[in-house]
Order: structure tokens, then C-alpha cells, then sequence
């Protein structure tokens, strides 16, 4: 696996493998990997014949209160899980890199990056926008992939590549779970244990309104009453948002017959943790 540090050098690798005729995924991370992000490496190297990885700890994204400087970066073992996947470039910028001194150009997509986490997050869309703006301009790939975990961040996404004329798939994968339903992230490492039990709240309402829309219940509001009483259980979790909305416009819907994303985000100790089912149509 070739580590690449800079764009000159980034842009070099993927010229290569173009000139090879190969078609290429990109798989943005911020690192500090898991299960899920190897999973997006796995869908890339099916889907396409090279695979380029991002780590970048993108400090635009993380408001001053955040936890950007807590962030866990993990460079070695992710490089080591990253090679042994078979990924064929690493681009890992230091922040300067990606932000020279001067840039000021940011990317917006009004409307649907003002909801659900952008409420408590305010601008933390802009800079996921811009970042991933940027590392497509880098890499020109044919495919990215993402997690269906990140809902929100994927609708805005798919939002950017349609009306800036991106020339790329974006591919949703699966979200990972463990065993016992807790959504992989890479912040669960913040978590302590009794922390943990109380994280699979989350998981445990959604699954109660999946239930209840396979039992027939479309009305949004309905679902989301049962959604908090099951939440209620857990008064330790701190709930950010329950919503029900349109997958492609995070607008709240009425009821979940044309489909609907179900989207929970809540704060479990100091870490805020999001998880999401997606409702097909009926």
C-alpha cells in the first residue's frame, strides 16, 4: 500500500492506476477504523479494481466545543488494517494540506444541511460538504463509498454530487452492528461500560419501530411516541433528535408508505452517538 501524504502525491498514485485503465473507489475515513470502515474497503475492492483510502481528521466539521483534539487517531493500525485489506493508496494530509493558509472557499448545501444534526452541529455540514468536495476533486474516483450510519451526511452528499456534476457513484453500504445491535463508530471507544449498555437504547427503539411499521403502523407520530417511550428507559441518554423524514431531503414526513429514514442521535455520557433504519416503501 502506498502512504501518500500530499495532494501532488495522491494525485500522482491515482494517475497511475488510471493510466492502467482501472477503475477506481474511494473510501473517506477519519480514521480510528473499525469493522464498518472495512467494510466500505471490502464493497470498494468488489465494486472496483483499486481501492483509495482517506484519513483526515477534518477540523472544519468539529465545532470549538467538540472533540476534535480528542478525536482518536490511531495512524499505525489503521494503515495496518488498511494494507491488509488490500488497499492500493493511503491519503493522509495533515491539516495544512488540505486548509493551505488563505483558503476560503467552502461548499454549502442549503436547506437539507440544516437539519437533523445540523441543528446542534451548526456548520458541521459545510465542512463535511467542503472536505469531501475536496478529496473527490483529489481523487476523481468512479465510485465512493459510505455508511448508511451517517444517513444525514449521505443525503447531503448525494445532494453536492447532483448539483455540482460530480462524474461518480456515491455507493451506501450497510450499516455494522455488534452483536447486540450497538452501531459501530469509531466514538464507542469513549464509551465505559455502563455507558455501553446504556448506548443500545438507541438500537432497541428503532427496532421497535421497525415492529411496529412491519405490524402496520405508518403514522409518523405514532412511531415516534413509542420511539421515546422505549427511549424513556434509558434517562441517563440525553436525546438530541428522534426525526421519521424523507431520505433525500431529511424533511419530515407524515407517514412512512413512500418510505422514510428513521434517525436517532442522543448523547450517552459526553459522547454523542447517531444510528438510523431506513423504511422501504410499502
Amino acid at each position: 500500500m502506498l502512504i501518500t501524504k500530499t495532494i501532488a502525491e495522491a494525485r500522482g498514485a491515482v494517475a497511475r492506476l488510471r493510466a492502467e485503465r482501472r477503475c477506481i473507489g474511494l473510501v473517506p475515513t477519519m480514521g480510528a477504523l473499525h469493522a464498518g470502515h472495512l467494510s466500505l474497503v471490502r464493497a470498494a475492492k468488489a465494486h472496483c479494481d483499486a481501492v483509495v483510502a482517506t484519513i483526515f481528521v477534518n477540523p472544519t466539521q468539529f465545532s470549538p466545543e467538540e472533540d476534535f483534539a480528542m478525536y482518536p487517531r490511531t495512524f499505525e493500525a489503521d494503515c495496518a488494517a488498511l494494507e491488509a485489506e488490500g488497499v492500493d493508496v493511503l491519503f493522509a494530509p495533515e491539516a495544512g494540506e488540505m486548509y493551505p493558509a488563505g483558503a476560503s472557499t467552502v461548499i454549502e448545501v442549503p436547506g437539507i444541511s440544516d437539519r437533523l444534526d445540523a441543528v446542534s452541529r451548526p456548520g458541521h455540514f459545510r465542512g463535511v460538504a467542503t472536505v469531501v468536495a475536496k478529496l473527490f476533486n483529489i481523487i476523481q474516483p468512479n465510485h465512493a463509498f459510505f455508511g448508511q450510519k451517517d444517513a444525514a451526511q449521505v443525503a447531503v452528499l448525494r445532494r453536492m454530487v447532483r448539483d455540482l456534476n460530480f462524474v461518480l457513484e456515491l455507493v451506501v453500504c450497510p450499516t455494522v452492528r455488534e452483536a447486540d445491535g450497538l452501531a459501530l463508530s469509531s466514538r464507542n471507544r469513549y464509551l465505559s461500560e455502563e455507558e455501553r449498555g446504556q448506548a443500545l437504547v438507541l438500537s432497541r427503539a428503532l427496532r421497535r419501530v421497525s415492529d411496529e411499521i412491519q405490524a402496520g403502523v405508518v403514522d409518523s407520530q405514532r412511531l415516534t411516541d413509542v420511539a421515546l417511550g422505549v427511549l424513556a428507559d434509558e434517562p441517563e441518554v440525553r436525546l438530541d433528535y428522534f426525526r421519521i423524514v424523507d431520505p433525500e431531503t431529511l424533511e419530515d414526513v407524515e407517514d412512512v408508505s413512500a418510505g422514510a429514514l428513521v434517525a436517532v442521535a442522543a448523547m450517552v455520557g459526553p459522547t454523542r452517538l447517531i444510528d438510523n433504519v431506513v423504511i422501504p416503501p410499502r
